[in-house]
């Protein structure tokens, strides 16, 4: 079914179809009705390259979203869901584009052949070419997290250093003297990932103004990964009793080796950090955290691409989000029970 036999049985010709369905032109309500009675009884669809052709519109947002490492997180997923989820609200498909610099390939062929309206972005550095390139280009976009100079982006971000100072602070009340800090793989950090950069930094101010000892480790998202870092952390300093974690994906390892450590949490460590809900409630005990609102977060960045592509003309947005500390099972007063040699975890 086609826009000719459309016209045919509705008696007008082919552009008034076109124009009443693409809104180009005026046409009378009379011709409008008669042409969606046509429609709806041949229950036609219209191709999707030809109404971008009439409107200028593919009615498709493209996310991109490079994998952190060699395979998507959990919380990674939440996001590429919600983003899914809050487009189909606004009748628009997404595709995505698994891009790290404005030189990939894929990221060129989104802008250059104008697959898609607009653009999410993921996985922020502080200094990000994919973001200069698109702002140079004018091509409407929103980032999921903030570069060093935010002012001129469209974005919805974390605020990851309240957030992990928030947890020093938590535990810092509960008497907690010896802290350490879970961070995301070495080479984001190095590659200036922001989360990892600007939870490490609320982490070591929170941690100065309270007078507390403390070390910061890199961990890979995996679970084997934060046992081994776990390892470390009472290798380097037995007498640590919590610590502060960015690394959804290593949480399970981090437990893993608190109870090969014989420590038990949170009696004798105690487990805080910045994690997705679902995830914080996966461990036992359960997780006291930050919630990541994944959710919230992809909603509000399909809101502001939309907005941003009805009033091309309207000054940059953003929304900085800080929720509080969701209280659950993994933190308490500080225990006393530590190993007195160095070491001797290892062999747990």
């Amino acid at each position: 079914m086609n826009i000719g036999e459309i016209a045919k049985r509705a008696g007008v010709s082919r552009s008034t179809v076109s124009y009443a369905l693409s809104g180009k032109r005026a046409v009378s309500d009379h011709t409008r009705e008669k042409i969606q009675r046509v429609i709806d009884d041949l229950g036609y669809r219209p191709n999707a390259s030809a109404r971008a052709l009439a409107n200028g519109r593919t009615n498709t947002i493209g996310l991109v979203f490079p994998p952190a490492g060699d395979h998507y997180t959990g919380m990674q997923l939440d996001f590429i869901g919600s983003v899914v989820e809050a487009a189909a609200a606004h009748d628009y498909d997404v595709l995505l584009s698994p891009s790290g610099v404005d030189s990939d390939r894929s990221f060129q062929r989104l802008l250059g052949e104008r697959r898609v309206d607009g653009a999410i972005l993921m996985e922020i550095r502080l200094q990000d070419d994919r973001v200069d390139h698109l702002l140079a280009e004018n091509f409407p976009a929103v980032c999921i997290g903030r570069t060093a100079q935010p002012e001129s982006d469209w974005w919805v971000g974390l605020d990851h250093t309240a957030l992990a100072a928030a947890c020093v602070h938590h535990l810092a009340d509960l008497g907690h003297r010896r802290i350490a800090f879970v961070n995301r793989p070495e080479r984001l950090l190095r590659a200036g990932y922001e989360s990892a950069h600007r939870g490490l930094d609320g982490f070591t101010k929170a941690a100065a103004e309270r007078g507390l000892t403390v070390r910061t480790y890199t961990c890979g998202d995996d679970a084997p990964s934060g046992q081994a870092c776990l390892e470390r952390i009472l290798y380097d300093d037995p007498a640590t009793t919590a610590l502060v974690t960015l690394n959804e994906a290593a949480l399970g390892g981090l437990y893993r080796g608190l109870a090969h450590a014989g420590r038990h949490v949170p009696r004798d460590f105690s487990v805080t950090g910045v994690v997705a809900a679902r995830w914080a409630e996966t461990v036992t005990p359960q997780l006291t955290a930050a919630d990541m609102p994944a959710a919230q977060m992809g909603r509000l960045a399909v809101e502001l691409l939309v907005e941003r592509l009805d009033h091309p003309d309207a000054p940059p947005r953003h929304h900085l989000l800080a929720p509080p500390i969701s209280l659950r099972a993994s933190t308490g007063p500080a225990g006393t029970a530590a190993p007195a040699t160095p070491g001797s975890d290892l062999n747990a």
